[in-house]
């Protein structure tokens, strides 16, 4: 009778791990889930004895096998193996049993540098210098070894305790034998993927250089330079390098980006033709870097950062910190002069918002608001037009606050609503100016630009219900 797929030995164990004890399930407590792959789940894992914590990585032998994966897999353990050097991922030992492999990974304690560029929405030129710079030598050092990522994307560059980088997924990574500089396959993130990846399915130690350049922008304006609505839209920019540095780009970071986004893989500043890592590292844009002790630093606190968009304004920060851890147009007027009727509700709901009276508000509402069908059955207290920036972008929305609390936004053209701020009771409000103000929640940080000038009416307005809402809910719990 032939062996069940899942039973094979899909990777040989090395002969010198055969020498060690050999790990199971068994020695480990399995915890939260850390992250998921199409054939893969990380784990946080517990050693009962040592007490030492691993991202384990559990992969279905089943799917690996189906899916035609092995490959894939045995390329990630030669790669780990090969690697020994702070900014990546460490790999302490595999074991497999009839159903799963098992890569027991450092832990990576502060999760994906992603999720701290959706909350702080773009970084200020100190921490993406000092960001950049770490990936410039975790790129030197695996280049060294003749190895090319090829998937270099922010979800693949996670932070450690002291949020230094740990970059991970060597799946679709090459090793290049024998001196040569390309690998023939595609593989890659449609944003960050290379000019001659798409174009010829080739791929150079330049290629990780190219999705440096993208990384580089993405940290400084809070997006990636070939952002389209769809892939394919996104191979068209990328081979016709159509990318637009936005107003607010410091210089020397903007001379960098153009100096790695270059349809010429042999062109790009940091690939051999060019002098290799030293003329990169030279640049003015790293003028203030330390090399040689950057691993040892403390990296810069981040902090929601922008240039204003206010005449007169310098740049902005944010009082609170994280990680210790093209504008649409609409109409100028606000929506109190629009729909005069919107004042009266407000004046009249602070009186009170129950009963007959709020009935009555809520059917003129309905009568005179376009934003009714969008706030699901709740009295808008507060509507108007705010820039809703993220990086150095801005899209003009109508915000919508309502008597439950809760605040909407739409996108006033199309008369979508594009989704809502999570309000709750550890959220904070930070008022910067009279146009200005950051709305802190959990999960990200919402920058906010009223045009009509009403930042601090805002921000009064939205703490005076979320007061109410607390009131009611400690007067239901009595």
């Amino acid at each position: 009778m032939a062996a069940n797929p899942a039973e094979k030995e899909v990777i040989p164990e090395d002969s010198d791990s055969k020498a060690q004890p050999k790990r199971s399930r068994d020695e480990f407590v399995f915890d939260k889930i850390l992250g998921e792959g199409s054939y893969s789940t990380v784990v946080l894992a517990t050693d009962k004895v040592t007490k030492k914590q691993y991202a384990m990585k559990i992969l279905d032998k089943r799917h690996i096998i189906r899916e035609k994966k092995v490959p894939y897999v045995s390329r990630e353990k030669d790669v780990l193996t090969r690697l020994d050097h702070p900014f990546f991922v460490k790999l302490y030992f595999t074991f497999q049993d009839k159903d799963n492999l098992y890569f027991g990974l450092s832990l990576a304690k502060r999760g994906e540098l992603l999720e701290y560029l959706k909350k702080v929405g773009a970084f200020d030129e100190n921490a993406a210098q000092f960001y950049t710079a770490e990936i410039v030598l975790a790129l030197e050092y695996l280049h060294s070894k003749g190895i090319i990522h090829r998937d270099l994307k922010p979800e693949n560059i996670l932070l450690d305790e002291n949020m230094h980088i740990q970059i991970t997924d060597f799946g679709t990574a090459k090793i290049i034998e024998g001196g040569n500089d390309r690998a023939n396959s595609f593989v890659g993130t449609a944003e960050y993927v290379s000019p001659e990846l798409l174009q010829n399915k080739v791929a150079f130690k330049s290629s990780d250089l190219w999705a440096l350049g993208c990384i580089l922008c993405q940290l400084l304006s809070g997006r990636p330079p070939f952002h389209a609505p769809n892939e394919y839209l996104c191979f068209q920019k990328i081979t016709k390098l159509e990318y637009m540095i936005p107003e607010g780009f410091p210089d020397n970071a903007r001379d960098l980006v153009s100096k790695l986004l270059l349809l010429d893989p042999a062109a790009r500043l940091g690939c051999d033709q060019m002098g290799g890592y030293p003329p990169l590292k030279d640049h003015l844009f790293f003028e203030d870097i330390d090399w040689e002790t950057i691993h040892e630093q403390t990296p810069p606190k981040l902090m929601p950062y922008l240039p204003s968009n206010t005449k007169g304004e310098s740049a902005l920060r944010s009082d609170i910190l994280i990680g210790d851890g093209s504008s649409e147009e609409g109409s100028e007027l606000s929506d109190w002069e629009l729909f005069p009727s919107s004042t009266k509700s407000t004046n009249q709901t602070a009186a009170g918002s129950e009963g007959q009276e709020r009935e009555e508000q809520l059917k003129q509402q309905a009568k005179d608001s376009p934003w009714n069908q969008f706030v699901n059955g709740e009295l808008i207290v507060m509507t108007g037009l705010i820039d809703k920036r993220k990086g150095l972008f801005s899209k003009r929305r109508q915000f919508i606050l309502t008597d439950k609390p809760r605040l909407y936004y739409v996108d006033p053209v199309n008369m979508d609503l594009k989704g809502e701020v999570p309000l709750s009771d550890s959220m904070t409000i930070e008022v910067k100016n009279w146009k200005i103000f950051f709305v802190h929640t959990p999960s990200r940080t919402y920058y906010l630009e009223d045009p009509t000038g009403q930042s601090q009416k805002w921000a009064d307005t939205l703490n005076e219900w979320m007061a109410k809402r607390k009131a009611r809910n400690t007067d239901k719990q009595s």
